[in-house]
C-alpha cells in the first residue's frame, strides 16, 4: 500500500477535526442540561412547560457569555460560541417554524404604477401571472410580452410615469426602456425585502435562524428552531417595510422626564416598600428643567444603591443613562434587557410622565467595542443597544419624510476612510429635506426602518438640492445594505407567506427519540451481521470502519454547520447500510483470491485492488444522485442529500483506506485472518445459474408489473401530497383515542366545499388532517379563518371548555401550509431532478464503460424501478395505515432508489467489463452469466444489510417518514431484481445485435 504515512496522517487529522467539532455540541448539551435542572429546581414539580421554559431561558441568558469550554488553555469558548458551532437540528427534530415568504413582482409593478386601473395593464398582469406558473423566465419579461399582446400600440411610459418614477421614466421612452427600469426597480425591491426580513429575524432573538434566498425571484426561506409563538412571527414578517426620517430630542430636553419614569417604574416593581414610598415622595416633588443632568445622575446613583439593597428594579437599573452631550442618545442597555424596558415604557403610568411627542426607539445594530469603551462598558461579550429620543411633530404622527422620496443611494468611502451612504432625493423630497435640515442644524436626524434607528447623523447645515450623505460606524456590508434599503425606499409590496410549517416541540422530541432508537438498532444489527457473515476479526475490522464512518459523518456535519433533519437521520442510517457495500465488495474479492490459491497477504492486496473500480463506480453514481437532489431539493430534502453525500465520501475513505491500514498492521503482526464463518465459507461459491437464458421469463414478469402499474396510474392515479397540490395539513393529538371517520365528518362540515382527508397518524389518539380549504385565498385573514374552522371541527372531540389557545398549545402538534405557486415549483423541480439524474447516470456509464448498450441497460432498469414503485404506491395508497403521498420526501426516495439500483448495476457491469478483458474468446452470453454469478454474493449481502436497516427504521422510526422508508424498501427489492434480471439482459440483447451485424 503506497502513501501509508500520508493516509495515516490524514485519518488522524480528520479524527481530530471531527472530535474538535463535536466537543462543542457536547458542551452545549451540558449547559442546557444544567439549565433544565435549574428550571426544575426553581419552578417545582407542578410547573407548566411555559414556566419551566422561562427559567431555562433565564439561566441560558445568564450563561450566554460565560466561558464553558477551555480548549487546552489556548482559547476559552462561551456558551454562545459553542452554540454557534454545534450540530444544528432541524425543525422536525426540535420543533419550530419553517416559512417561505414571497414578494410578488406583480405586486411591485402595481405599486410602481401607483395602482393604475388601466384595463390593458391589469389584463397583462393577469396573463403574466398565469404564464409564470409554467415558465422559467422572469416576471417582468413575461409582463412585457403580455402587454404587447394585450395592447400592441400601448405605452408603458404612460402607466409608469408616477411621482416615484418621475426621474427614471419619461413619456418619450419606449416599452423596452421602461421594462429595463422596472426590472431594475423590482430587483432592488426584492433585495430590500431580503435585507428587511433578515433584519427582522435577527431581532426576533432566535438561536441559529436560517434565512436564505431561493432560486425563484422574491422568495425567501426562513427556519426558526424552537419558536413557540408562530402568530407573532407571522405578524412580524408580513406587511411592507417603513423607512422614515425623524427629528430628534437632545437628551437634556427629556432627561428629567425619564427620571420621573424611573421612579414610577421603581414604585410599580416594589409595590409598597419603604423604597417605593421614598420614590413616590421624590416623584411628587417638582423636577424643574433647570436641574443639571450630572446632579440628577448623582441622585440616581444613590437611589440605585437603595434599590439594589432592596432588590427592586427600576428603569435605570437596566438602562444606563448616557449623560450630557450625547445628542439624542438617552441610554444604553444590554440586548437581553430591551424587552423588559419596552414593557415598562409602554405602561400607561410611565407614558403619562413623558412628553406626548416623544418616541423612544432602539438602534438596529449593537454597539461596537470602541463605543462600549467610550461609555465604560467592560463586558465586551455582551451586546448593547442605544435608546434614541425621537420627536414627532406632525399632527397625524407620521414621519416628516419617508423612504419613497429617495431616488438613488450608494455606498462610498469618505475622505477620512470610513464608509458612508450618498443619497439623492426627488424634487418633493428635496424640498422637505431642505426644510427639515434647516430647522435642525446642530441636531440629529434619525434614519429609521421598521421602528429601529439605523443612523442618527448630526445636521451641519441646511442641505438643498436633495444631495446628502449619511455617516455612521458602518462596515462595508452595512453601508451596502443600508444603501439598498434607501434605494428601495418604502417596500411597495408586502411579503406573502406561501409555505408555512410549524412543528411542536413534543412532536419534535418524539421524532428525535424514534429516530435515535432506529439509528442505534440498525447500527447494532449491521455490526452483528458483519461479524456473523465474515468472521470475528474481519467483521470487527469492517465494524471499526463503520464506527469511524459515523464519527466522521457527525464531525463533518458539525464543521459545515449543516442542519440535521429527520430525513437526514434516515440518510445517515441508509448510509450505514450502503457503506457496508464497499466492505462487502472488498471481502468478496479477497475470498475469491483466497479460493484461487493465493496467500493471505497477496489475496488482501489483490482484493483491494480489484474491488477499487467497482467501489468507485458505485459510489460516484450514488453521489451524483445525491448531488442532483441537493441542487433541486429544498429544506429537509436538501438535508437528506447533504448527509447522503457526506456519508458516501466518508464511507469510501473508511472502507478503502482505514481498513487497509488495519489489515497492514494485522498482517505485520502475523495474525491469522479469515474472511468467512463456518456457515458462510462456501456460500454462493461456484454458482452457475443461467440467468440470461431465462431473460424472456423475467421480461414477461416485469412487463406484467409495468402494465399493472401504468393501468393503476392511469385509472387511480397517485395520492399527491400538499407539496404538489397546495393546501394545509395538521397533526392533532387527543387525550383519548378517536374515530377518524367521525373526525372526518366533523371536519367536512367545518371545511365546507373543500377536499379534506383525515387519517390516524401513528397512535389511535393522533390524527392527520389534510385540506385545500381556502388555499387560493391570499388575504391576511385567510389563515385565521382556516384556523377557526379547524378548531370548530375539532372542538367536539376535545375536553369541555378547551380554548383556542389551549388547543394550539396542547393539541395541535404540527401544521403545514403550501401555496399553489410553491406546489407548482416543487413539482417542476422534482421532475427536473429525476430527468437530470437519469441523464447524468447515462453519461457517466457511457463515459466509464465506453459502451452505450450498458448505459441503455442501466437506464431501462432505472425506468423499470421507478414505474414499479409508482405503481405500488398507486395501488396501495388507499389501504395502507400510513401516508403514501407523493411529496418531496417521496421524490427523495425515488432518487435514492435510482442511486441504489445504479449502484447494484454498475457492480455487475464492472465485472462484465473485467471478464470480457480476461476472456476475450468466450461467448458474450457466458461472460454475462459468469459476471452475475460471481457478484451474487455481494448483491445479496448489500441488499440484506440495507433491507435490515430500512426495516428497523420502518418499525421503530417516526410515523412522519414511514411512507418514505416504505418506498425505499420497495426500491431495494425492485432495484436488486432489475440489476440482475433487467439491466444485464437488455444490455446483452443490444450487444448481441451489434455482434451479429459485425459478423455479417
Amino acid at each position: 500500500m503506497q502513501n501509508k504515512g500520508a493516509i495515516r496522517l490524514f485519518a488522524i487529522l480528520l479524527a481530530l477535526v471531527s472530535l474538535y467539532q463535536l466537543v462543542f455540541t457536547f458542551q452545549t448539551r451540558k449547559v442546557e442540561n444544567r439549565a433544565a435542572e435549574y428550571a426544575q429546581m426553581r419552578a417545582g414539580t407542578e410547573a407548566s412547560p411555559e414556566q419551566l421554559r422561562a427559567f431555562e431561558v433565564h439561566y441560558l441568558d445568564s450563561m450566554a457569555y460565560e466561558p464553558v469550554y477551555n480548549f487546552f488553555g489556548l482559547r476559552k469558548y462561551t456558551y454562545m460560541d459553542c452554540k454557534n458551532r454545534e450540530i444544528n437540528f432541524g425543525l422536525d427534530l426540535k420543533g419550530g417554524m419553517n416559512l417561505i415568504l414571497e414578494v410578488k413582482v406583480s405586486d411591485i409593478l402595481q405599486a410602481l404604477s401607483n395602482y393604475n386601473q388601466d384595463a390593458s395593464f391589469l389584463a397583462a398582469i393577469e396573463l403574466a401571472e398565469e404564464r409564470e406558473k409554467t415558465s422559467t423566465r422572469d416576471f417582468v419579461s413575461l409582463f412585457g410580452d403580455a402587454f404587447a399582446e394585450v395592447a400592441p400600440n400601448g405605452s408603458l411610459a404612460a402607466i409608469f410615469t408616477t411621482a416615484e418614477l418621475r426621474e427614471k421614466v419619461s413619456y418619450d421612452m419606449n416599452n423596452e426602456e421602461v421594462l429595463s427600469v422596472l426590472r431594475e426597480e423590482s430587483l432592488s425591491a426584492i433585495n430590500n425585502a431580503f435585507n428587511i426580513i433578515r433584519t427582522r429575524i435577527d431581532r426576533f432573538g432566535v438561536v441559529q435562524p436560517n434565512v436564505q434566498r431561493l432560486q425563484k425571484d422574491g422568495q425567501v426561506l426562513i427556519e426558526l428552531p424552537g419558536v413557540t409563538e408562530p402568530d407573532r412571527v407571522r405578524n412580524l414578517l408580513r406587511g411592507s417595510a417603513s423607512l422614515e426620517f425623524w427629528e430628534t430630542y437632545d437628551v437634556e430636553d427629556v432627561f428629567n422626564y425619564l427620571v420621573q419614569a424611573d421612579r414610577v417604574v421603581a414604585r410599580m416593581e416594589e409595590g409598597g416598600s419603604a423604597v417605593a414610598a421614598e420614590a413616590q415622595e421624590a416623584e411628587s416633588e417638582e423636577v424643574t428643567a433647570a436641574e443639571d443632568i450630572d446632579d440628577l445622575l448623582g441622585e440616581l446613583e444613590g437611589d440605585s444603591a437603595q434599590v439594589e439593597e432592596a432588590e427592586v428594579r427600576s428603569l435605570f437599573t437596566l438602562l444606563q443613562p448616557s449623560g450630557q452631550g450625547a445628542g439624542p442618545l438617552v441610554g444604553i442597555a444590554a440586548g437581553r434587557n430591551m424587552a423588559q424596558i419596552d414593557t415598562w415604557l409602554q405602561n400607561e403610568q410611565v407614558r403619562s410622565t413623558l412628553p406626548r411627542d416623544l418616541r423612544l426607539m432602539w438602534t438596529a445594530k449593537p454597539m461596537t467595542d470602541r463605543e462600549k469603551e467610550m461609555y465604560g462598558l467592560t463586558d465586551t461579550r455582551e451586546s448593547y443597544y442605544q435608546l434614541i429620543a425621537i420627536r414627532s411633530t406632525s399632527h397625524d404622527g407620521r414621519a416628516p419624510l419617508e423612504g419613497d422620496a429617495i431616488s438613488s443611494a450608494s455606498e462610498r468611502v469618505s475622505p477620512t476612510g470610513s464608509f458612508e451612504i450618498e443619497m439623492s432625493m426627488n424634487s418633493e423630497g428635496a424640498k422637505t429635506w431642505a426644510r427639515l435640515t434647516k430647522a435642525n442644524v446642530g441636531k440629529s436626524i434619525a434614519v429609521v426602518l421598521d421602528g429601529y434607528v439605523y443612523s442618527f447623523p448630526t445636521v451641519q447645515n441646511e442641505i438643498r438640492g436633495g444631495q446628502s450623505s449619511i455617516t455612521g460606524n458602518f462596515s462595508p456590508e452595512e453601508a451596502k445594505d443600508l444603501a439598498t434599503i434607501l434605494n428601495s425606499g418604502k417596500l411597495p409590496a408586502p411579503a406573502r407567506i406561501i409555505e408555512d410549517t410549524v412543528v411542536g416541540p413534543s412532536l419534535g422530541q418524539e421524532a428525535v427519540d424514534s429516530g435515535l432508537s432506529s439509528f442505534i438498532w440498525a447500527f447494532v444489527v449491521v455490526l452483528l451481521y458483519m461479524i456473523l457473515y465474515y468472521g470475528f476479526k474481519a467483521g470487527l475490522v469492517a465494524d471499526f470502519a463503520l464506527i469511524a464512518n459515523m464519527f466522521f459523518i457527525m464531525g463533518v456535519l458539525a464543521a459545515f454547520n449543516a442542519v440535521l433533519t429527520l430525513p437526514g437521520i434516515a440518510g445517515i442510517v441508509l448510509t450505514i447500510g450502503m457503506s457496508v457495500d464497499a466492505n462487502v465488495l472488498i471481502y468478496e474479492r479477497i475470498r475469491e483470491e483466497l479460493r484461487s490459491g493465493k496467500g493471505l497477504r497477496l489475496a488482501v492486496s489483490d482484493g483491494y485492488k480489484n474491488a477499487f473500480s467497482a467501489i468507485i463506480d458505485a459510489n460516484v453514481t450514488t453521489f451524483l444522485t445525491g448531488l442532483i437532489l441537493f441542487l433541486f431539493g429544498t429544506g429537509p430534502i436538501k438535508g437528506f442529500a447533504t448527509t447522503l453525500m457526506i456519508g458516501i465520501a466518508t464511507s469510501f475513505f473508511s472502507a478503502i483506506f482505514i481498513t487497509r491500514l488495519v489489515y497492514e498492521w494485522l498482517l505485520n503482526s502475523k495474525m491469522d485472518i479469515t474472511f468467512s464463518s463456518k456457515w458462510t465459507e462456501n456460500l454462493f461459491a461456484n454458482l452457475k445459474i443461467a440467468f440470461l437464458e431465462k431473460r424472456k421469463v423475467f421480461f414477461a414478469i416485469s412487463l406484467a408489473f409495468i402494465v399493472l402499474s401504468v393501468g393503476s396510474l392511469a385509472t387511480r392515479g397517485l395520492k399527491q401530497g400538499i407539496d404538489f397540490t397546495g393546501g394545509r395539513t395538521y397533526v392533532v393529538r387527543f387525550d383519548e383515542a378517536v374515530d377518524a371517520s367521525e373526525v372526518f365528518a366533523s371536519m367536512s362540515d367545518a371545511f365546507e366545499g373543500a377536499n379534506t382527508e383525515v387519517k390516524t397518524f401513528g397512535t389511535a389518539n393522533q390524527i392527520r388532517i389534510a385540506t385545500n380549504f381556502l388555499v387560493d385565498n391570499t388575504e391576511d385573514g385567510a389563515d385565521a379563518q382556516v384556523q377557526d374552522a379547524l378548531f370548530s371541527g375539532i372542538e367536539p372531540f376535545l375536553p369541555a371548555g378547551t380554548t383556542v389557545d389551549e388547543f394550539n398549545t396542547d393539541h395541535l402538534m404540527s401544521s403545514q401550509k403550501v401555496g399553489p405557486t410553491v406546489a407548482t415549483d416543487i413539482r417542476n423541480r422534482a421532475g427536473y431532478a429525476i430527468f437530470f439524474s437519469l441523464v447524468v447516470i447515462f453519461l457517466y456509464i457511457l463515459l466509464r464503460f465506453r459502451q452505450w448498450q450498458l448505459g441503455l441497460g442501466a437506464i431501462a432498469a432505472v425506468a423499470h424501478d421507478v414505474l414499479v414503485v409508482l405503481g405500488i404506491f398507486s395501488l396501495l395508497y388507499s389501504f395502507m395505515p400510513f401516508a403514501m403521498e407523493i411529496d418531496q420526501a417521496f421524490i427523495a426516495a425515488i432518487l435514492t432508489v435510482i442511486g441504489y439500483s445504479i449502484n447494484d448495476t454498475v457492480v455487475v457491469f464492472d465485472r462484465i467489463r473485467e471478464y470480457r478483458a480476461l476472456y476475450p474468446k468466450r461467448k458474450t452470453l457466458e461472460v454475462f452469466n459468469l459476471a452475475i454469478n460471481s457478484t451474487i454474493s455481494r448483491t445479496i449481502n448489500t441488499s440484506m444489510t440495507t433491507l435490515v436497516v430500512l426495516l428497523v427504521i420502518f418499525i421503530f422510526g417516526s410515523e412522519v417518514i414511514r411512507g418514505f422508508v416504505f418506498a425505499l424498501i420497495v426500491g431495494v427489492f425492485v432495484g436488486t431484481y432489475s440489476s440482475i434480471f433487467i439491466a444485464s439482459p437488455i444490455a446483452f440483447n443490444f450487444m448481441k445485435k451489434k455482434i451479429s451485424k459485425e459478423a455479417v
